[in-house]
């Protein structure tokens, strides 16, 4: 069969030199390092596994791994003829990954890590590793070599990595506890269970067992608890609103104009993190996109109204402009949140009465902090006024039982956003959802979590800070079974 050189030529002319620095990378187990850190060119990358017998006429399946690896969906489609749910249902069967666990895991690593991690990364490795190779251009993905070259880090040999990783963010640290799981077989799983149950401690990292509690007794979640736990047994849980903003240009069109509001960019990386994570948590995911006040009134009652007897629960998920007390449409328009929330008490709802509410905030409360370089805030000032309104927190959650709301920051204060990877309290939100509810771990656990993950943040150039801050009237425990 002919070599598609022309369809490899189209490829190698689409990427760029950050992709093909993390197609070497992803090969380092089938291509030697030394005739990688010599490639500059993908054509050449291509010559090099050719040689090494990993791409021939017939045969693109490492390419098309590779390609699927590094989120280029396109060239994999256009140029290879393979869609993403073929390759998923390729890389399932037992022995058809050719790109190690370990190696995605650090490419993974790489991408999630901000640029003011890979700076604390480059100081805290500053005595291990050659000053010569820890300059400003230093990628993560060369860390990671110069850490192999180095014997500090391997598939068997993590713990320098978990323990700067435990420094710097502890949803990297775990990531990386959630491979070593995956890795163990189901009757190591079970043992590490065991022994869970008997101690009781938290070194033992370990997925949990839905089936070690009854589904129909909320209160046994723990034996040790005396709090008993929302029932949490329906399927689908119930509905997960996602109202996202990120267009504001009607905003800023509005005559007289209400707010200089820039557009939200970044805003749909935390969206497509909520839906990922909910639709794990088995919600039903309803998302609206750049809603203006009056839509967002209209989209709210839609779900107020609706028949929710067969649910469990309700989460409401808002990615906009704010400040204190307040969200904004695309139009520049006012919402308080406490009407949002109010809209579905007992009195206002009846099918969501004695159930959990869950409401979460991605919007500034003010404007105390000033903008970093790259990132932005969602305050949809131009300037860096403090306000002086009354306190918010009290009114914004309605007083009857039942609600939870998590604000992404304190009153008074901005919120940051990256244009790139989101806004730093939905992601970590999202980060400690994915890692924590199949652990069993109650809401109010994960929030105390996202707080200090949040707090240890700083904005460049003035290291400024962000405080989320839940507020709630729950009566039980509030757990998200993932079984």
């Amino acid at each position: 069969m002919e070599f598609p050189r022309q369809r490899l030529l189209v490829v190698s002319e689409e990427l760029d030199e950050a992709e093909l620095a993390a197609l070497k990378f992803l090969s380092l187990e089938h291509v030697p390092m030394r005739k990688l850190e010599a490639i500059r060119k993908a054509q050449d990358f291509f010559e090099a596994l050719q040689e090494k017998g990993m791409m021939e006429a017939g045969n693109l399946s490492f390419l098309k791994e590779l390609l699927y690896r590094i989120s280029r969906m396109d060239l994999l489609a256009a140029q290879l003829g393979c869609s993403r749910e073929e390759m998923e249902r390729e890389l399932q069967i037992p022995g058809r990954a050719r790109v190690s666990a370990y190696r995605y895991l650090l490419f993974q690593l790489s991408e999630d890590i901000t640029e003011d991690e890979l700076k604390s990364f480059k100081f805290l490795l500053g005595k291990e590793l050659p000053k010569c190779r820890l300059n400003p251009k230093t990628t993560m993905l060369d860390i990671f070599i110069e850490m192999e070259k180095k014997g500090i880090l391997g598939e068997d040999n993590l713990s320098i990595l978990k323990s700067l990783c435990a420094e710097i963010n502890i949803s990297l640290l775990k990531r990386i506890e959630e491979y070593e799981l995956n890795l163990l077989g189901e009757e190591e799983m079970l043992i590490i269970e065991e022994q869970r149950h008997s101690t009781g401690g938290p070194e033992a990292h370990t997925k949990w067992l839905a089936s070690s509690v009854a589904p129909d007794s909320p209160g046994s979640w723990n034996e040790s608890s005396q709090l008993e736990a929302y029932k949490m047994t329906s399927r689908p849980r119930g509905v997960c609103l996602i109202l996202n903003n990120h267009n504001f240009a009607k905003a800023r069109e509005a005559v007289p104009e209400p707010k200089n509001m820039k557009d939200r960019n970044g805003t749909d990386v935390d969206a497509a993190a909520l839906r990922r994570v909910f639709s794990k948590l088995h919600f039903t995911i309803a998302e609206y996109r750049d809603l203006t006040a009056e839509e967002i009134r209209k989209t709210v009652n839609i779900y107020r109204c609706e028949d929710h007897k067969d649910k469990d629960c309700f989460v409401c998920c808002i990615l906009s402009h704010g400040k204190k007390g307040i969200i904004y449409g695309v139009d520049g328009q006012e919402i308080p949140i406490q009407e949002l929330t109010t809209s579905f008490t007992g009195q206002n709802c009846h099918s969501l009465a004695g159930k959990p509410k869950v409401f979460f905030v991605q919007a500034c409360q003010g404007d105390a902090c000033q903008k970093g370089v790259t990132i932005e805030t969602d305050s949809g000032e131009q300037d860096s006024s403090v306000e002086t309104d009354a306190r918010f927190q009290l009114d914004c959650i309605p007083s009857e039982a039942d609600f939870l709301l998590g604000m992404a920051t304190l009153q008074d204060y901005v919120s940051y956003r990256s244009p790139r990877q989101g806004t730093w309290y939905i992601q970590a939100l999202c980060q400690h959802l994915e890692y924590s509810c199949p652990r069993g771990e109650d809401i109010l656990t994960i929030l105390t979590a996202v707080n200090q993950e949040v707090s240890r943040k700083s904005c460049k150039p003035n290291a400024e800070k962000q405080m989320p801050q839940p507020s709630f009237t729950l009566r039980k425990k509030l757990i998200f079974p993932v079984n």
